[in-house]
């Protein structure tokens, strides 16, 4: 039997039931705590420290606040990537990635600043060159050789992140760099409570400290090892059929038992890990473009990469690791009774999803679909038959067509009311731009437009 003619019925039109979801928890609070902590490190920092002025007690204090608030943040670095659900819910697992990325860049910084001040800093209190004073730091501290090899894999998983290195990496590449933080944090834990003043006459302090530590190690083993393991064992994901949607989109249907207890909704994604060579080494972001009930799910995937244009030579049968649902980006988040949905590319997926739910609750919808040909209009043929919504597919090259559709001009042309509609966009970061843009230029309020990044790295 072909993949085709194993593929599941999807019905846009079925009418049920409004469904209502709660509000996420702020990210105000969120943010508060963070830096909360921050302030208790910087209290306990100032509460332990020993007098002294001039300029070398003063760099090398300076550099254990460095220090502290670096092994703080590292903890906050990784719990925001934890998958812990209430972080997702009250933030976005988006948005935690952006945060993860800018307080990386700050950890690293940190981390430099550490060991150069306390390097200096300890020069100028024992009167001695730069140079000297790291042997004689080593006599008294040699596990600060662990330590230095710790601050060198911080700072090269930091450069590969950079937006220039990053671009020239390969995904498995720049993963494996980054996942040698692991190692640099063990690496660096070590001299931090044995020569660490702070901890050395606080018995409390260094509970707190391991504890804080053996926290975040428990709950990355938990949400991110533990339960998709539980998961692929309890719901025995697999890959169901593999269907060509156009030249650059696939579809994998994926069925698993008591699907329904995942909590899905349409616009939310999966971290994906199909057991198959190629895909082992990595989970990548993809978004439901179907619930089709009867334990079956769909992603709909773009090729982007080697790994999203491998998906189409999967077999029937694979296993199927999940991880989530995430995202904020569904129904729940639409006040307004009319909605305007704009996709491109892959974006489609997801759209494809919004856009069911929204009939289901009788909302007032409009679908722009932008593609280069006619051919890359993915899932077009379970768009353009529903009544209850209207299909504007947006086809061709700017530079043939002599405009940008998306343009605020023409998105007024195309929806006249669209400064009265809830604005849902998911697409390449190019388009997405363009219509953020677009409906600042139209006077939309920024609650009012909608949009999810999906990229972990």
């Amino acid at each position: 039997m072909s993949a085709a003619t194993m593929t599941p019925r999807v019905d846009l039109g079925k009418a049920s039931a409004p469904v209502r979801g709660r509000r996420p928890a702020s990210a105000v609070a969120l943010r508060i705590l963070v830096l909360a902590g921050g302030a208790a490190v910087a209290l306990f920092w100032y509460e332990g420290s020993p007098a002294g002025t001039g300029p070398g007690p003063v760099l090398a204090g300076g550099g254990r606040l460095a220090g502290l608030l670096a092994s703080y943040l590292v903890c906050v670095l990784l719990l925001l990537v934890s998958r812990a659900p209430w972080f997702e819910r009250a933030v976005g697992l988006d948005r935690l990635v952006a945060w993860h990325r800018r307080l990386g860049t700050t950890v690293v910084l940190l981390v430099v600043a550490h060991a150069l001040l306390a390097i200096v800093g300890g020069a100028i209190v024992d009167r001695v060159s730069v140079w000297a004073e790291v042997p004689l730091q080593l006599a008294t501290q040699p596990e600060l050789v662990e330590a230095w090899a710790g601050t060198a894999l911080f700072v090269a998983a930091g450069l590969a992140s950079a937006r220039l290195i990053r671009r020239l990496l390969s995904y498995e590449v720049w993963l494996a760099v980054h996942l040698t933080l692991y190692v640099g944090i063990f690496l660096t834990f070590g001299h931090q409570l044995p020569h660490g003043s702070h901890f050395a006459s606080s018995p409390a302090a260094r509970a707190l400290w391991i504890g804080l530590y053996c926290a975040t190690a428990a709950a990355l083993v938990t949400w991110r090892v533990v339960l998709p393991l539980w998961r692929l064992r309890t719901h025995v994901f697999r890959v169901e059929a593999v269907v060509p949607e156009s030249p650059t989109a696939t579809s994998v249907w994926v069925r698993g038992r008591d699907l329904d207890d995942l909590g899905a909704r349409g616009g939310q994604f999966f971290l994906v890990r199909f057991l198959a060579r190629g895909h082992l080494v990595s989970a990548h972001p993809y978004s439901v473009s179907a619930l089709a009930g009867d334990g079956l799910l769909r992603f709909t995937v773009g090729a982007l990469g080697d790994h999203s244009t491998a998906v189409r030579a999967l077999r029937p049968g694979t296993r199927v690791l999940l991880e989530g649902p995430f995202g904020r980006f569904t129904s729940a988040r639409a006040r307004s009774p009319r909605v305007l949905l704009i996709a491109g590319g892959a974006g489609v997926g997801p759209i494809r999803a919004l856009a069911e739910d929204f009939v289901r609750e009788g909302r007032d919808v409009v679908v722009l679909h932008r593609a280069r040909t006619d051919d890359d209009l993915a899932l077009a043929g379970e768009l353009r038959p529903v009544p209850e919504l209207r299909y504007v597919p947006l086809v061709g090259r700017r530079s043939a067509l002599g405009h940008d559709p998306l343009a605020p001009r023409w998105l007024r042309f195309l929806v006249p009311d669209v400064a009265t509609r809830e604005v849902f966009v998911c697409g390449p970061p190019g388009l997405v731009r363009t219509v953020l843009e677009s409906c600042h230029t139209l006077r939309l309020s920024r609650d009012a437009v909608h949009h999810e990044e999906l990229s972990l790295s």
